[in-house]
């Protein structure tokens, strides 16, 4: 990873664009390192937090969005294949592919801060068909989320990034769940004001009629 780090070191906002959209174009980058640390250099470089925090998000967009399409062409053919090279790959997907089949959008959403699922979950989505605008606005929330955790931490923590990762991978199995019932409960609530919304304007519809 040193090669990684030093790329963003040297070239700032756009190495970190560039390694952000390889990890959520499942190339083997861990987030738990890249993100912190681009938040770091940010905070050290006096890089507004509001700058780096957009242009992640549409870094992980772009990303996610070549694994979605990659999906939608060819991901059963793809899953399969990685499953036979990689057998151990095997339950990464096929949870993924369970909780997909499960909760449909709000899968891919919370699905961004599931390791191994998140790795899987965009080529399942092109697979699977799901409608793109679908996609790419469960995605949005979720790398959201995801992007200010860790480059948020990282802005904060500045040269002692690497306590994220450290935090990360001790607590995970406690912060794992903990984030997907607030996600879960988020799209819950949007779902319902948009079911709301629909039913509001048939009654306006039907009074007017």
């Amino acid at each position: 990873m040193s090669y990684i780090t030093n790329f963003i070191y040297e070239y700032g906002l756009t190495a970190m664009f560039i390694i952000i959209l390889l990890e959520y174009a499942c190339f083997p980058v861990s987030s738990e390192i890249v993100l912190p640390f681009s938040g770091a250099v940010a905070s050290i470089n006096d890089t507004n937090f509001f700058v780096i925090l957009p242009l992640s998000i549409l870094a992980g967009l772009i990303g996610t969005g070549i694994c979605y399409t990659i999906g939608w062409f060819g991901g059963g053919a793809i899953l399969n294949g990685i499953m036979r090279k990689f057998p151990k790959t095997r339950k990464g997907i096929d949870s993924a592919y369970d909780k997909f089949k499960l909760h449909g959008a709000s899968a891919v959403c919370i699905g961004r801060v599931i390791p191994l699922i998140r790795t899987y979950i965009a080529l399942i989505a092109g697979a699977s068909k799901l409608n793109p605008v679908t996609y790419f606005a469960a995605s949005a929330l979720g790398i959201a989320i995801w992007n200010t955790l860790l480059i948020g931490l990282g802005y904060i923590l500045r040269e002692n990034y690497k306590q994220v990762g450290e935090y990360y991978a001790r607590y995970k199995h406690n912060l794992i769940p903990v984030v997907a019932i607030c996600l879960t409960a988020i799209v819950i609530n949007l779902i319902y004001q948009k079911r709301k919304k629909k039913k509001l304007q048939r009654s306006i519809r039907e009074v007017i009629d």
